[in-house]
């Protein structure tokens, strides 16, 4: 029996519902969702936001969904979610040249629709994965949720020796909350300006297979409790409503070099050596923080950035968006640090090594 001590990327596979201009979902529904007192407000926070198209399943600009129960929700997600999630796995299954059969682990990460039989279990049937195969749902654990959910993959890979999947599956664009009255809910705001819906999956095989791709090589984390009620997910009435302090940037930035530093050094590794940044783009502020806490230059964060751009942060499979933007470069990095943020509050970043001939 060979030991297997690492696990390799080895298909990365990502499906979109259609995309729309930041402008036109400004003048043909959030400018009229927001009263005149906090339209001025709104309109400044999205041309800030930096994004510039982003895809919805439910697109405002055809269904108001501010007003539906959760139950409503949630049925539409299931009917969302299963095809984008099964196009998601295709391509990342194509991609690794493995048939769905041979899918030991199916992992999957969501934090924006929940039902029994989940997305788990509707996509293994489907995509004719083996009854013996086991599943693991990952829930509310928000826009960091791929890292812990690579983590798990790659454990089962190197623990079992066999293949392993992870899908991310996020639509956002079910949880519009309703206009309301009062003063301007800037929180919210910032919420429907930056956030949209996307499916990424991975998959990760034995390194001792030969397979190229990139090897993982370690998961870390950092959670600051002191600070829990800066982002929060909470399932209401009508939907999950964000909530996302000012002040997710300053923590953020007393804690990201220390855990990019701890990690590298385990590998005798120093910042500068890093020729690959997949940092989750949850807004222009997060990436600015993180850029200037690591002394990066702009291009180090461009692929990130250019997520944003084109896509929106799409909560959990975002990181894995920007993972799959530095892979298709002209001179992929070899060396290549992945960092996700999200509620707790929790930094997570991984390690990952690319190898033409993995050992």
């Amino acid at each position: 029996m060979v030991t297997v001590t690492e696990a390799v990327i080895s298909g990365l596979g990502v499906a979109l519902p259609p995309s729309t201009g930041q402008d036109e979902l400004w003048d043909g529904f959030f400018a009229q969702h927001y009263a005149a007192g906090r339209r001025g407000l709104a309109k400044r926070i999205f041309a800030n936001s930096g994004v510039v198209t982003r895809q919805a399943a439910v697109s405002p600009l055809k269904e108001d969904v501010s007003g539906w129960s959760t139950e409503r929700r949630m049925r539409r997600f299931q009917e969302e979610a299963v095809p984008l999630g099964s196009a998601a796995v295709g391509r990342a299954l194509a991609d690794a040249g493995l048939d769905a059969s041979e899918v030991g682990l199916f992992a999957v990460c969501s934090c924006t629709g929940y039902a029994t039989p989940g997305l788990d279990i509707h996509l293994a049937r489907d995509l004719g994965m083996s009854p013996n195969v086991q599943r693991l749902f990952v829930g509310h654990m928000g826009c960091y949720a791929a890292l812990p959910g690579l983590g798990t993959v790659s454990d089962f890979v190197v623990a079992r020796g066999r293949p392993a999947l992870l899908l991310c599956a996020e639509l956002t664009s079910l949880h519009m909350q309703p206009a309301g009255a009062g003063p301007p809910d800037v929180q919210q705001i910032v919420s429907h300006a930056l956030f949209s819906d996307a499916a990424a999956a991975a998959v990760l095989v034995p390194a001792s297979s030969g397979q190229a791709g990139y090897v993982v090589r370690e998961v870390a984390a950092v959670t600051d409790s002191t600070t829990a009620g800066h982002m929060t997910w909470e399932v209401t009435d009508l939907g999950f409503r964000m909530g996302l302090s000012p002040e997710v940037p300053t923590v953020l930035s007393l804690h990201v070099r220390t855990l990019v530093e701890d990690l590298l050094k385990r590998h005798r590794l120093t910042i500068g050596e890093v020729d690959g940044w997949a940092v989750h783009p949850g807004g222009p502020k997060i990436l600015d923080v993180v850029q200037e806490r690591l002394g990066l230059d702009d291009q180090a964060l461009a692929a990130s950035r250019g997520v944003l751009a084109a896509y929106g942060n799409c909560s959990s499979p975002t990181v894995l968006l920007a993972l799959d933007a530095l892979r298709r470069e002209a001179r992929p990095p070899r060396r290549v640090v992945m960092l996700a943020f999200g509620p707790g509050l929790t930094l997570y970043g991984v390690l990952l090594e690319f190898s033409t001939v993995a050992a």
